[in-house]
């Protein structure tokens, strides 16, 4: 063998340490010992510090701390490799098992005392591993120690659980003996084995819940008193715990109290609320020892009762009203019913004390309500309400005078009231100078636009502003009154029905502090928004216009008058219809105007001339107004901007073959046909779709090989763009316009366009003016067709002529 180990395999616990022992032969040469390295798993080579030589031929290697193995597919073990410090390895290995046996295993007696239940849990690759088991051995009395596992042990049989977890049952048990317990871990290399632990089951009692729990809160103090009973079967010192929570919903957490030593079958508890209702549980535990908590009892609820006399008497207020058949006062007390916190708990009926002069009183119940009616006969009469429960009346209450002499006393100055928003009013008021004694105010108000209940509230004597919190509206109106009230009486009320305009006195200030800021604030970001889109929108649109600057058809004038863009791109009356022609984008069209050669014919002629023609710029001459594309301009591959030409020309090809002249005999069209003479089909019918007649005398040709298909194509920039693959190159050619004198009525084509044809202008031709007005309408920015006739030619006696349908 070329690689010898050992051990070869080996089954050992995660923590412990391993050793191993290899001869390395090369060739039938054994290799030094201090030549050989070590590497686990082929991935991890093994520090020369944990190499030891055992002999010249016998190195030793030992792994500290092992962990537990993790599974690599089907590999369950590690591989431990002896190679040459060249780096060359045998494929032979020493392999090695490491087991978690970390168990932790927890017993507990049950409450009665007549069985113990253990719990081990075990991970799923240790399982994968080999099989476990649970040995014990009893010790007829406690435990000893440093408990050890025993050659008398047995095994206990456990049952597995959903979570991975084993559960064993001993019955009967020994209340006072010593369970030793380990788990035992058997495989095919050998067996493991856990620390063993010792249990004594009277140590480990989970005894049963208390019985018979109570809860109430207590009379006059006001505490929550819970008792209970300990449980049977405890036969050692219990502590006790409770928990409780006001109400029964989930959503409340419960809170907890530790009932103090010595330990016994009630505990009093401070609670804030006393008008509640509490649920309450107890739980115990043996004192002593390492036991368990016991459940929780059932829950004991707590009744609301009334815990004492009511704190006071409701605050009340009165209604003053005339009956006109009995021809008396009716006084109608108002007051709001009291909160548990003051009547604690409850309220059984409320008593109306009355006293007026001459030391007549009397008293009237009201068991149900919140208002009671009584004749004002007396000049002064003092009222008293009192809140009675099961336990007594209430003992501090609050008394209010009717006094028709303290009525007409004028001690409010002004009032005022301010809508803050939907929910709240702002009341603010004045007195008049030298005015003392009064106890309160009373706030009253009302919607005046719908018949509901008049709201009141009482306001401590030394304020002078109040806000009241309600649904207002501020389009209705609502009547505010304030009542100044003295121990004698109650004075003269002061009233409004709208609502002030303007800011509020010193004191209300403190809400405008808060408000304007914001309001400051909102509008700065507003505006600030404004400008930002008025720039950027003021930059896309430029963005779309050339620069104005560069243009040739824009030198000298003024952009910054208001109405330069007005006039400049003013609409004009719709253009005469060229069909089939297609509508294109607003460009700008070069016109030139050249003169008829005179003396080669005395008759009219309207002069064709190649492009390139000194009488026209050329586009090299020209650049095709590169200065005025601006934006419009597109990139070439090279990264540079090319101005596209934004000339627009009709393209007329003539007969090259055709050396006669042909006059117009019957029409435009006919003559058309004519003028080739046939030499060449080809061209007639290719130019066929795209000719046109244009007015009564005249006709011109565009290319084109489709029907409605114009030469050039406008793309999204305004640029006419060749189409490609549409047609065969053919030469462009600007149209001249003339003048005529009078007599001339042909049309002649010259020889120079390689065509020559003669045209009758008698219907053509239109005044003078014409030309002028049609080159004002066409350098409007109208949307129009790609390929028309640039201008029109008129004599001194034209008529306009008219297209043909």
């Amino acid at each position: 063998a070329q690689v010898l180990y050992f051990p070869s395999k080996t089954l050992t616990s995660a923590g412990s340490n391993i050793s191993f022992l290899c001869i390395y032969r090369n060739k039938s040469k054994a290799v030094e010992a201090r030549e050989v390295v070590w590497w686990l798993n082929l991935a991890e080579e093994i520090p020369a510090s944990q190499y030891s030589l055992v002999s010249n031929r016998v190195s030793k290697v030992t792994l500290f701390n092992l962990t537990a193995t993790q599974p690599r597919g089907s590999f369950f073990s590690n591989a431990l490799y002896c190679c040459h410090q060249s780096r060359e390895c045998h494929h032979r290995y020493a392999e090695f098992y490491v087991v978690d046996m970390d168990f932790n295993i927890s017993c507990e007696t049950d409450g009665y005392l007549t069985k113990m239940t253990c719990r081990w849990s075990a991970k799923p690759t240790t399982l994968l591993l080999g099989s476990l088991q649970l040995r014990y051995h009893r010790s007829q009395i406690y435990c000893s120690d440093f408990p050890s596992p025993s050659p008398e042990s047995e095994v206990k049989e456990c049952h597995l659980q959903g979570d991975h977890s084993y559960e064993c049952t001993f019955q009967p048990i020994f209340l006072l003996s010593g369970y030793t317990l380990w788990i035992e871990f058997q495989h095919f290399l050998g067996t493991l084995q856990s620390s063993p632990t010792c249990v004594i089951p009277a140590d480990v009692v989970r005894p049963l819940p208390p019985s018979n729990v109570a809860a109430e809160i207590t009379r006059n103090v006001g505490l929550l008193n819970v008792s209970w009973s300990q449980p049977v079967f405890a036969s050692r010192d219990l502590t006790f715990q409770i928990h409780w929570k006001a109400g029964n919903r989930e959503e409340i957490p419960w809170q907890l109290y530790e009932v103090p030593n010595p330990p016994g079958s009630s505990a009093v508890l401070e609670v804030e609320q006393l008008c509640v209702e509490y649920a309450v549980q107890v739980r115990c535990r043996e004192l002593d020892g390492s036991g368990y908590w016991s459940d929780w009892s059932r829950a004991a609820q707590t009744q609301v009762q009334d815990i004492r006399a009511p704190l006071q008497g409701p605050e009340f207020w009165r209604i003053l009203s005339e009956d006109a058949a009995r021809k008396q006062r009716n006084v109608t007390l108002l007051w709001k019913p009291l909160m548990q916190n003051h009547s604690l708990c409850s309220v059984s009926r409320y008593i109306i004390k009355h006293q007026t002069p001459g030391n007549s009183s009397w008293q009237e119940f009201v068991d149900h309500g919140t208002s009671w009616t009584f004749p004002w006969i007396e000049p002064t009469h003092t009222v008293t309400i009192l809140a009675m429960n099961s336990i007594g009346v209430s003992a501090i209450n609050s008394n209010l005078t009717l006094s028709l002499q303290m009525s007409t006393v004028d001690a409010v100055q002004s009032l005022s009231a301010y809508l803050v928003n939907s929910t709240c009013v702002l009341v603010v008021w004045t007195l008049c100078p030298q005015i003392l004694g009064i106890k309160s105010f009373v706030i009253e108000w009302k919607h005046l636009d719908k018949e509901e209940e008049m709201k009141w509230l009482r306001v401590p004597p030394d304020l002078r502003k109040y806000f009241i919190y309600d649904h207002f509206i501020l389009i209705e109106k609502y009547q505010f009154s304030l009542y100044p009230v003295f121990a004698g009486g109650v004075g003269k009320a002061r009233a409004t029905d709208h609502f002030a305009q303007g800011g509020f006195q010193t004191g209300s200030s403190g809400s405008l502090h808060v408000v304007l800021p914001v309001v400051f604030s909102t509008s700065v970001l507003l505006l600030g928004a404004l400008l930002v889109s008025h720039q950027r929108m003021k930059r896309l649109f430029w963005e779309e216009v050339p620069n104005p600057k560069n243009c040739s058809w824009a030198q000298g004038v003024n952009f910054q008058q208001p109405d330069t863009l007005e006039h400049l791109f003013a609409k004009h009356p719709e253009p005469v219809s060229f069909e089939p022609l297609l509508e294109a984008e607003v460009v700008l069209e070069d016109i030139s105007v050249t003169k008829t050669l005179e003396k080669e014919e005395p008759r009219d002629l309207l002069g064709i001339e190649e492009l390139g023609n000194s009488t026209f710029p050329t586009p090299q001459d020209s650049e095709c107004d590169s200065a005025c594309s601006s934006s419009f301009s597109r990139s070439s591959q090279d990264g540079e901007s090319t101005a596209q030409c934004e000339l627009k020309y009709a393209t007329v090809i003539g007969n090259s073959r055709s050396s006669g002249i042909c006059r117009r005999k019957a029409s435009a069209r006919s003559y058309f046909e004519r003028c080739f003479l046939a030499e060449d089909p080809i061209v007639l019918g290719a130019f066929s779709s795209g000719a046109w007649e244009v007015g009564s005398g005249a006709l011109l040709v565009f290319p084109g090989s489709q029907p409605g298909r114009a030469l050039s194509l406008v793309s999204s920039e305004g640029f006419s763009e060749p189409s490609d693959g549409a047609f065969p190159e053919r030469g462009l050619f600007y149209l001249g316009i003339t003048a005529l004198e009078k007599g001339q009525r042909d049309i002649l084509l010259p020889e120079s366009s390689r065509g020559m044809c003669q045209l009758q202008s008698t219907d053509l031709l239109t005044e003078g003016g014409v030309l002028k007005e049609f080159i004002q309408k066409n350098l409007k920015p109208k949307a129009t067709v790609p390929y028309v006739p640039q201008f029109r030619m008129a004599t001194s006696n034209g008529q306009e002529a008219t297209e043909k349908k």
